[in-house]
This record gives structure tokens, C-alpha cells and sequence, in this order.
């Protein structure tokens, strides 16, 4: 190994340990209170010495939302590597959608955060935050495509902005606010049962009708979809 490949990845192995270390500290407090002095701190550094990675405290948060959302669209792509029908594929990264919603809130609560009005539209970390996300959507829009092909996905749909519609009912349906969750949970439905029944509601919307569309359907079980909890109408 040359000098320069040597330095280039003490720079790399550098640059994680402070992500790492930044990504601690948002995780287990808000944007506010976290400053670049903590994190230099946290990895035992000089304040100084944080500024030549990163310009600002921005962008290390905006990197690391970026690490969040490439969790999300690697979801996504092994969704397509699943050999089913185009409308079975939506519901799969759909299904994706919600489990990373379970399994990182973490990463949820800073993606979410990074796209209020607190990151003004000039921010020059948008477009990288916006890249990801286009990159999850477009993955979406060739699965409909693909439904739209094989005809289990109704033709006079758009791919593209079917794909829109999507994404935006999962970022507001499969990843809700503990506050929401309180709610379904009073009325005496579990997140699952909740989200179970949007699937419901969903797959007759986009299917073709040529056939069934149905939850029980075996090539969605058969692919791993799991959200086919049955919900019992009060008063049955």
C-alpha cells in the first residue's frame, strides 16, 4: 500500500469515526442541543479538526440522513430482486417502507426532521437528501411499470406519478408519530392491524382486476409479505 493510498484511507477511516460519533449524539438528543463542540468530544477530537470534514453542523446532519435513506432504498432494490408481479413488488417495499420505519426511528426522526422548515431550500445538502429519496421513488415507479406490463397494475395509471402517490402515503401512513400510534391503540387496533388495512386499501386501487388482488393472494405470501393481519368489524 502507496503513502497516498494510506492516507486517503486514514482520511476515510477519519471521517466515519465522526460520523459515528455524530450520529450517536442525534440519535439520543435534538438538533438543537447538539453543538460541534459535543461532537468533538464524542470522538476525541478538535473542534478544528471536525471543520475539515465537514463545513458545518448541517452537513454532518444531512450525511448522516443520507446514511438512513440509503438503508431505505437498499430495502427497496431487494424488493425488485424478488421474482413476483409488479403489483406484489409495490406491496413489498411498501411492507419495506413500514419495517424501516420499525426497525430505524432513529434514522426516521431525522429524515423527517431534516425536511421541515428548519433546513432552509438553499441548503447545498438538499439535492444529495433529495437524491436518495428520488432514487427510493424511482425504484417504486419501475416496479408499477413492471405491474403495468405484466398487467396485475391497472394501465391508465401513470408510473410516475403513481410512484408519487406512493411514496408520499407511505412517508405518512407507514411511518407515524407515536402520538397517532396512541390513537390506534385507543380505539382497540394494533399499528399492525392499521397498517395491514391500508395494504387492503391500496391493492384494489392500483390492481388491474385481471387478478385478484385480494390480501390472501399466495404469490404475496409467498414473496414474504407479512401485513395480512384481519381486522374484525365492531358489532360482527
Amino acid at each position: 500500500m502507496g503513502i497516498a493510498e494510506r492516507r486517503l484511507r486514514e482520511k476515510e477511516r477519519r471521517k466515519t469515526e465522526i460520523l459515528d460519533a455524530a450520529e450517536r449524539l442525534f440519535f439520543s438528543r435534538s438538533y438543537e442541543d447538539v453543538s460541534m463542540e459535543d461532537i468533538a468530544r464524542e470522538v476525541e477530537l478538535n473542534k478544528a479538526t471536525i471543520y475539515l470534514y465537514f463545513d458545518n453542523k448541517e452537513a454532518l446532519f444531512a450525511t448522516i440522513v443520507v446514511r438512513g435513506i440509503r438503508i431505505m432504498e437498499e430495502k427497496f432494490r431487494a424488493c425488485m430482486e424478488t421474482k413476483a408481479p409488479g403489483i406484489v413488488r409495490v406491496a413489498l417495499m411498501g411492507q419495506a417502507y413500514y419495517r424501516f420505519a420499525e426497525e430505524n426511528p432513529e434514522y426516521l426522526r431525522l429524515i423527517h426532521f431534516y425536511g421541515s422548515e428548519r433546513f432552509s431550500h438553499e441548503n447545498p445538502y438538499t439535492a444529495e437528501t433529495g437524491k436518495g429519496y428520488g432514487a427510493c421513488r424511482k425504484i417504486l415507479q419501475d416496479a408499477i411499470r413492471e405491474g403495468i406490463d405484466d398487467g396485475t397494475i391497472r394501465a391508465d395509471l401513470d408510473p410516475f406519478l403513481a410512484s408519487m402517490f406512493l411514496m408520499i402515503s407511505f412517508m405518512g401512513i407507514l411511518s407515524l408519530e407515536n402520538r397517532w400510534k396512541l390513537v390506534i391503540g385507543a380505539e382497540g387496533f394494533t399499528y399492525e392491524q392499521f397498517a395491514s388495512e391500508f395494504f387492503r386499501f391500496l391493492l384494489p386501487a392500483l390492481s388491474s382486476g385481471r387478478r385478484s388482488p385480494a390480501m390472501d393472494r399466495p404469490d404475496l405470501k409467498a414473496a414474504g409479505f407479512f401485513l395480512t393481519v384481519p381486522v374484525k368489524q365492531k358489532g360482527a
